[in-house]
């Protein structure tokens, strides 16, 4: 296991050689390497002014070293090389993601990496930003790691630099609060959470929702163990765990495959259930159920999910809009139906009078149970009555619909994320814009600039109003609220989720690379990505890992979300893909999407 120390004095003379073989192994000419020669010099006396650190082996190897030089709130990057051997091993990921720590320690906003074009891949994949900077020529480094101080003066003419900065950061402070600031374990009890409503909305694939319980691999940034109702493939953690930076995580997979129980499922396991909750370590479910209670020795209080429910969220946003306060939002109509006739009558009447419906039901996944009808639709399908026949059976809510901004004039579909913690302190994670299509939830997209300017303020506010009344009626854990953008510049509330949700994953991604690669990344998680072929399990590793290659040298991230699906009679594999700007976010998505539907080029057409 390689490891990062800092660097002793008597070690100068061998590190200088270090520096000089990493430097010669991209071919550079006698000369050239003797003109840089005085400038790579570690001396002695400067080994702990300048900050430097090594990489050394178990066995007491060193195979890299680093810089950090400088004074807050700038500092550079001064050295970073690799021995030539560990090219390729993670050492140069390895001690550049130690120089953010330190950097953020020594309270650093800026760092600046001059970098010879050999390493400016290297660079871009890590997350550093290209800015405009100096193009003379200084010391060239190795293929993955190398750069050399800001002010060191130009050498030769022979390589112009690339200028790349990068913004150290420390983890958010919502995200601290989560998990009290250490690591976790994640139970992936998605199927067991949606099973305790019994809502007819939840066709069968819903209410198993086993492949979603991939998505504990994110429930917080940094995981010590993972708990999955299905079996998942080795490659798929070890490749996230490697673009996420984690420690080492323990699986604990397959344990409730074909039932929603995955609570239950541990503890008929003693020994299992004795390791998790003995840990010390927090435990962290999608949502609360009574079977998460009883594994976690925490109380069930009835009640605590009631704004789960589609009518009573709606009766909450009307008590807190009746109070005033909350300019921007509306709250649209709802109308609960005591039965199909009654609800084919409401329907009838608002499809006279020419205006569309939102058909809900009490309780519903990603967009379940929820569909929009306009008069036109209701025509076509030969009355009310026929449309409610194709619906799903049990309650259902009328809601009026609210018409969007026109096509290309801002989203329409917005989040709000936030949690209660232990002690009812409501702590604002942020808003997203969702990926809604024909009522389904698709993806969502995270980070800086997202949210139209004039959204911000309605959306964080009517949220963490919400977040005060959650806690005050005894909830604690994840929440968000969904609004819909009307056209006139104004939120209507749509419903709460108690539980993690798609964009809270995003958001904890977000989290995790900004500390890892700088500050500022968005995140885009995209639920289903269609795959051209079921793929073998070695087949979509290499996928993968290529998805991962090709993204990073867009600079940006690639991670498989949910790897399960694509073992599926139509396959496909949900994602995550981050980067510092919208266009690289963009068109890592349009790479990913490319590959994935081209995946099964060498498999042949699908079959069931």
């Amino acid at each position: 296991m390689v490891k990062v120390r800092a660097a002793r004095a008597a070690e100068a003379g061998a590190l200088t050689e270090l520096v000089m073989r990493s430097k010669a192994h991209w071919g550079y000419d006698a000369g050239f390497l003797a003109a840089c020669a005085p400038e790579l010099r570690i001396d002695p006396g400067e080994v702990t002014a300048r900050r430097i650190v090594v990489a050394e082996d178990g066995r007491g190897r060193v195979l890299g070293v680093a810089s950090l030089e400088g004074a807050p709130p700038l500092a550079a990057l001064g050295l970073l090389f690799v021995e030539p051997s560990a090219i390729g091993q993670g050492v140069g990921r390895l001690l550049y993601r130690d120089v953010l720590r330190r950097a953020v320690e020594l309270g650093v906003r800026r760092l600046v990496i001059d970098a010879d074009p050999h390493a400016a891949g290297f660079y871009r994949a890590m997350g550093a930003v290209a800015v405009a900077g100096p193009t003379d020529a200084v010391a060239a480094t190795a293929p993955a790691d190398a750069t050399t101080p800001v002010d060191a003066p130009a050498l030769v003419d022979a390589t112009a630099l690339v200028r790349f900065e990068a913004a150290p950061v420390a983890l958010t402070g919502w995200a601290r609060a989560w998990t009290g600031g250490g690591r976790a374990v994640h139970v992936g009890n998605v199927a067991e959470f949606n099973a305790q409503f019994a809502d007819a909305s939840l066709d069968r694939g819903q209410a198993a929702a086993h492949h979603y319980a991939c998505l504990a691999a994110f429930y917080s940034p940094d995981p010590a163990a993972l708990v999955l109702p299905r079996p998942v493939p080795k490659g798929w953690t070890e490749l996230v765990g490697r673009q996420l930076g984690w420690s080492e995580v323990e699986v604990y997979d397959g344990l409730a495959a074909g039932e929603p129980g995955l609570c239950d499922a541990v503890r008929a396991r003693p020994a299992l259930a004795a390791l998790l909750t003995g840990a010390g370590l927090p435990l962290v479910p999608w949502g609360r159920t009574r079977p998460f209670g009883r594994l976690a020795g925490r109380p069930w209080r009835e009640g605590e999910l009631r704004y789960e429910s589609k009518s009573a969220a709606h009766a909450l946003f009307g008590r807190i809009l009746a109070d005033g306060g909350h300019p921007g939002i509306v709250l649209p109509a709802q109308w609960p139906a005591a039965g199909r006739w009654a609800a084919a009558r409401l329907l009838a009447a608002r499809t006279k009078a020419g205006e569309s419906t939102v058909l809900k039901s009490e309780h519903g996944v990603g967009g379940s149970g929820t569909t929009v009808v306009t008069p036109e639709r209701v025509r076509a399908a030969g009355g009310s009555r026929a449309v409610l026949r194709r619906l799903p059976r049990g309650p259902l809510l009328l809601e009026e619909y609210v018409a969007g901004p026109a096509e290309g004039e801002g989203p329409r579909d917005l989040t709000y994320d936030g949690f209660v913690d232990a002690e009812g302190r409501v702590h604002e994670v942020g808003g997203a814009v969702m990926d809604v299509t024909d009522g389904c939830y698709r993806g969502a997209t995270v980070g800086p600039g997202v949210l139209p300017a004039w959204a911000e303020k309605p959306l964080a506010g009517f949220g963490a109003a919400v977040g005060r009344e959650l806690a005050e009626s005894g909830y604690r854990g994840w929440f968000d609220v969904d609004f819909v953008a009307d056209g006139a510049g104004r939120l209507a509330p749509t419903e709460t989720n108690l539980r993690l949700t798609g964009p809270s994953v995003a958001f904890m991604v977000a989290a995790r690379l900004d500390v890892l690669r700088g500050a500022g990344h968005l995140v885009r998680i995209a639920d289903r990505v269609e795959l051209g072929a079921r793929l073998p399990e070695a087949q979509l590793d290499e996928l993968c890992a290529g998805l991962a290659r090709g993204c990073a040298e867009l600079g940006a991230v690639f991670v498989p979300a949910i790897p399960t699906g694509a073992f599926e009679p139509e396959p496909w594999l949900g994602v995550l893909v981050a980067a510092h700007d919208r266009d690289t976010v963009d068109a890592a998505e349009t790479l990913v999407r490319a590959a994935a539907r081209a995946a099964g080029a060498d498999f042949g057409p699908l079959t069931r």
